[in-house]
């Protein structure tokens, strides 16, 4: 049999159109299954481990799956039975178009994204918005991280001195330009720190408090976001640190 004359469900008896009840029962599956949330192809895969095919010969697919959800019959359109409410039928057309249509991203989520590595939650975005929001408000709270950032840019040649002063017998020349490197070292961090530290607040000032994120101050302003279950924590492009702790 290669096309069905009846939609699945049905069976023709005796010149009347009656419902098919192995058939009937695997339609109501569609229907719930698809609006507790699975896929097509998840939906797909199940029917094909029954026993029951769409059709004799052929194993089911997608787009037989996706006949079913969106045929009227089934809620009793012309002279069929009805084997589903039409709230049924409506809820599953509405899944269709979210799921053809899913919500754009907004410039400000793609950025977010890009900083904390991962999909960020609504929560994350909510937290994000009211930490930098405090900085809006009181641009001064920005300060510079000097000592731990120097610390991390100076730290392998920090190491390489530390090593050198400890042999026996001390290379002079070599602990000495050591010794010259981690000061510039030091010294550029500092100033790297103290310049992101002014344009930061320059940058923050005069704003008004969010409501969202903006991509534009996500993209100036921070450098990091880091997410646990307990804790959001924004990383400034001068290297300062600040946070929210919350149960996420």
């Amino acid at each position: 049999m290669g096309n069905r004359k009846q939609p699945f469900g049905y069976r023709m008896t005796l010149g009347e159109i009656t419902i098919q009840p192995e058939e009937a029962e695997l339609v109501r599956f569609i229907f719930q299954g698809y609006s507790t949330g699975a896929t097509l192809g998840e939906l797909t895969k199940a029917l094909c481990r029954q026993d029951i095919p769409y059709y004799e010969g052929r194993t089911w697919n997608k787009n037989m799956v996706s006949r079913i959800l969106v045929d009227g019959r089934y809620i009793g359109e012309k002279g069929y039975p009805a084997l589903i409410e039409p709230e049924q039928l409506r809820a599953a057309a509405e899944k269709r178009t979210a799921r053809a249509c899913p919500p754009q991203k907004t410039p400000a989520q793609k950025a977010l994204r890009r900083l904390c590595g991962a999909p960020p939650s609504e929560q994350t975005e909510r937290i994000v918005t009211d930490l930098l929001n405090e900085l809006i408000r009181c641009p001064d709270r920005v300060q510079p991280a000097t000592s731990q950032q120097a610390a991390a840019a100076c730290g392998k040649t920090r190491e390489e001195l530390t090593s050198a002063l400890e042999r026996q017998p001390i290379d002079e020349d070599n602990a000495r330009a050591l010794l010259l490197q981690l000061a510039a070292e030091q010294y550029d961090a500092i100033g790297n720190t103290e310049y992101e530290t002014v344009r930061l607040r320059r940058l923050l000032t005069g704003r008004k408090p969010m409501t969202e994120p903006d991509a534009e101050l996500l993209q100036s302003a921070v450098s990091k976001v880091r997410v646990t279950n307990k804790c959001v924590t924004v990383t400034l492009k001068n290297g300062q640190t600040i946070e929210r702790r919350d149960q996420l």
